[in-house]
């Protein structure tokens, strides 16, 4: 690939997503974008750059865009957040919202579904102590393709072995042919957006917990400190955010504290 057409597909990239690429992920630009030049009946990648350049394809911008964004997911992905979610982050929240008994949740860039069904199914198995509770579950993500495969809610077998448990499998999905499929009684517990972490904030709402595990890691610092920013302005004081195993807010943002002991979880600073 040339240099300046590298350069121009990581600008696009980076000013569309806050993906950022370096020089040593050309392969990576060429394993994930020629087979979408093909599907478009175009010659190839050179093509495809072309008709970026000079017609201003909105559509085929956002097929580029959606190509090049990582969508690994699995059920209950790490364990360690869930166990925090349940041991940790349920318990203050049965305190800190009493009386108003709601707790709202945003999975950002929530992929394929399997984080926010893992949170829907956990809090499912413990309605019993919710009695009267109201759990809203928001996932948002920048591509169209995996936010229609989240609202179906239909798994593959090697999806569904991915880290979730056989007796949830059991009680919570309905075998069809090859595939799994979630129950309405679950589906229905998150609702799915389109949303670019990198626009404004505006029309999100406030939100209890925020989960934004394995996405900042693509930013570069101003971009990931902007995004802290802004998801501090969408939570109480008393909320908690989870950011990936690998990812940290110290020397990013002052916006959130580590808490205590406690492996990617995050409290707003005060």
């Amino acid at each position: 690939m040339k240099t300046a057409d590298f350069e121009f597909l990581a600008k696009m990239l980076s000013e569309r997503s806050g993906l950022m690429l370096t020089p040593d992920k050309v392969y990576l630009l060429e394993s994930r974008l020629t087979p979408l030049a093909r599907r478009l009946g175009l010659n190839g990648l050179d093509d495809l750059i072309q008709r970026l350049r000079t017609r201003g394809d909105e559509q085929l911008k956002r097929d580029v865009t959606n190509a090049m964004t990582t969508n690994e997911s699995f059920f209950f992905r790490d364990q360690t957040p869930f166990k925090l979610f349940d041991e940790v982050v349920l318990p203050a929240m049965a305190q800190g919202r009493a009386r108003e008994k709601r707790v709202r949740i945003w999975c950002a860039a929530g992929s394929t579904g399997q984080e926010p069904y893992s949170l829907a199914m956990m809090l499912k198995e413990r309605q019993h102590k919710w009695a009267g509770w109201t759990f809203e579950i928001l996932s948002t993500d920048i591509a169209d393709h995996v936010l229609a495969k989240a609202k179906a809610g239909r798994y593959s077998q090697f999806e569904v072995q991915r880290g979730l448990p056989i007796q949830l499998l059991m009680k919570y999905f309905d075998q069809e042919g090859e595939s799994w499929l979630l129950k309405p009684e679950i589906r229905n517990m998150v609702q799915f957006r389109n949303f670019n972490l990198l626009d404004r904030f505006s029309g999100l709402g406030r939100f209890d917990v925020v989960f934004c595990r394995n996405v900042l890691i693509y930013f570069d610092t101003t971009r990931k400190a902007e995004t802290l920013e802004k998801i501090h302005g969408t939570m109480p004081s008393d909320g908690f955010l989870f950011l990936g195993a690998a990812e940290t807010v110290l020397g990013i943002t002052e916006r959130f504290r580590p808490v205590k002991g406690q492996r990617g979880l995050y409290s707003p600073a005060s």
